[in-house]
């Protein structure tokens, strides 16, 4: 296939019939441009509140519009005057929720420069390949990411530019580590920047990490105007304003954490509680404290508010409107528990990296029992309907719509799709095979008594490991598994968990005449892999499924580990 018929079909991708063109309902030229005309209107009032360890009882730190816009101009000094970050550069996170990450973003954004996040959890090895494969000059990291940074520094290219936050460290940065708040407090900010306008909509803003099936990690490229798009689309969707207030939970790695509750919010201008991190205890409070009316979580987070079973009483919170929850599979069983047990609206959704963040939604003005049926009724949580800038429908394997209610592909075109697979021309030829962008996941739709087409999703035709909102490839974990001593085969099985979505499992063939326990095999993945990619249950076997080729079915497992659906593992 020649790259001009590759180029066709990833141009087929950003089509959509529900909106054919995108451009006259963004009111920004870029992120510059938003910001500057934000702060026209807002500077003085309120736009970031920060909670470092996501306590209620401790006061947070505060950034007016005018302030924070004034912190991303020395961040953008700094890159662009003592680290050369230009347009079309990259630079690389692996850092946690801090006002200083997300300033970092916008700062590059502000050049026309792309930010490549790098999940905290990340093995050196998976880290140090995405920091290479993304052409990154710079890296920027929390101290509290790593213990010991020197594996990682051993890796990266000689004339990698390092700095770190250190946050409330009190030991300095490692020997050849940047103090980055030392040099922010040095900047001079007197020294030019390039003009707002040089940065065109069209400039390439973050490229997010998947992991794919064959376990290298895939780079999503996305532009400043696909971003907007999906910011339009879900302000307009979940009616958010300049009045609105949202809490943002989810790590700031993961694009929704960045586009749901950072970027849209500030595309609105409205008001953000950002914690480090999510926890159960006093987050009613914290609702309450400060007039939150959404906040965007994965199933995983529903699950620690039933346990943590902290009393609700609604009239406190009368601004609170529902949750949005996606990135990872919501049962039905917990829909049902949660909105049982304290009388809330979940707004499930859909999306993907590739698709900026959420391309469907439940919508907001159902009836409670209208919601509740396509909640419970149909087997899955539905993920709702397309939003405005994107199409969905559902394919068969040569590209043919299906009929209502018949499972298939998930397909997605529109103006929130990915520019590609960076530096990929083979994944974005398979991606956009038939025109529309391919998810990997089956589902199906069923057309309602109002006229829309609702979507579910019933499950991967890749086979990642969605485990807490995060995407985990089991050929990774299968590598580890079958280069232990005695073992024949390892399949890593991810199978249905209340907590967590799902949970990784491992089914293992033993060699004849060896001894092997679940112990052994769980150390021995201990010492290989991070604690979220490493095997929670071990199964023994000699059955397992092939396909007419040999290929190992590691799905027809799945039932096997029904037993631990309900167990948590910490």
């Amino acid at each position: 296939m020649s790259e001009t018929h590759i180029d066709q079909l990833l141009e087929a991708g950003h089509l959509c019939d529900r909106m054919p063109s995108v451009d006259d309902f963004l009111p920004y030229r870029n992120f510059g441009d938003m910001w500057s005309r934000q702060v026209a209107e807002h500077s003085d009032r309120v736009w970031m509140r920060y909670y470092p360890c996501a306590a209620n009882d401790e006061a947070p730190t505060e950034y007016t519009f005018g302030a924070f816009a004034e912190l991303i101009d020395r961040v953008a000094n700094l890159l662009y005057h003592t680290y050369g970050i230009r347009a079309g550069g990259s630079l690389a996170t692996l850092s946690i929720n801090h006002p200083h990450t997300v300033a970092i973003y916008f700062a590059a954004w502000r050049l026309g420069a792309r930010v490549v996040p790098i999940n905290p959890s990340e093995a050196d090895e998976r880290a140090e390949y995405i920091f290479t494969n993304s052409e990154s000059t710079l890296l920027i990291a929390h101290r509290n990411c790593r213990e010991n940074y020197q594996p990682l520094e051993n890796s990266l290219p000689e004339n990698t530019r390092k700095a770190m936050i250190l946050g409330a460290a009190t030991d300095g940065p490692p020997e050849g580590w940047d103090h980055f708040e030392a040099m922010l407090a040095a900047v001079d900010a007197s020294q030019d920047l390039p003009p707002v306008d040089s940065v065109g909509g069209d400039a390439e803003t973050l490229v997010v990490y998947t992991s794919g099936t064959t376990g290298h990690p895939k780079g999503v490229v996305l532009t400043q105007k696909q971003m907007f798009a999906d910011a339009l689309a879900i302000s307009k969707w979940h009616a958010i304003d300049e009045h609105s207030v949202m809490m943002n939970v989810l790590p700031i790695h993961h694009v929704n954490g960045i586009v749901v509750t950072l970027l849209t919010p500030i595309y609105v201008g409205a008001e953000i509680v950002v914690n480090q991190r999510f926890r159960p205890k006093g987050f009613w409070a914290k609702l309450e404290k400060h007039n939150v009316c959404i906040v965007s979580v994965v199933p995983t987070l529903l699950q620690f508010l039933i346990e943590a079973n902290e009393e609700l009483d609604l009239e406190r919170i009368p601004n609170f409107r529902h949750f949005i929850c996606g990135a990872g599979p919501l049962s039905v069983e917990l829909a049902r528990d949660f909105q049982t047990r304290f009388g809330l609206r979940i707004l499930h959704g859909y999306g993907l990296s590739e698709t900026v963040c959420y391309s469907c939604f439940l919508p907001i003005d159902l009836e409670w029992h209208e919601h509740c049926a396509w909640m419970y009724e149909y087997g899955f949580p539905s993920i709702g309907c397309p939003i405005d800038v994107n199409d969905m429908a559902i394919h068969d394997g040569e590209g043919r719509e299906v009929a209502d209610g018949e499972r298939g592909e998930i397909v997605i075109r529109g103006h929130n799709i990915m520019k590609g697979y960076f530096n990929n021309p083979d994944a974005n030829k398979s991606a956009f095979a038939h025109g529309w962008f391919r998810s990997g996941d089956e589902g199906f739709r069923r057309r309602g008594e109002d006229g829309k087409d609702y979507f579910f999703i019933t499950g991967r035709l890749k086979e990642l490991i969605i485990r807490g909102g995060i995407n985990l490839s089991p050929f990774e974990i299968d590598e580890v598994l079958c280069a232990m001593p005695g073992v024949r085969v390892g399949l890593a099985v991810g199978f249905e968990n209340r907590y967590y979505g799902e949970e990784v499992g491992a089914y293992v063939q033993v060699e004849a005449g060896r001894s092997i326990s679940e112990a052994d095999v769980i150390a021995w993945c201990r010492d290989r892999l991070t604690s979220a990619k490493c095997p929670k249950v071990v199964l023994f076997g000699d059955d397992i499924p092939v396909t007419s080729t040999g290929k190992y079915q590691r799905g027809k497992l799945k039932h096997l580990f029904e037993a631990y659906k309900n167990t948590q593992y910490r």
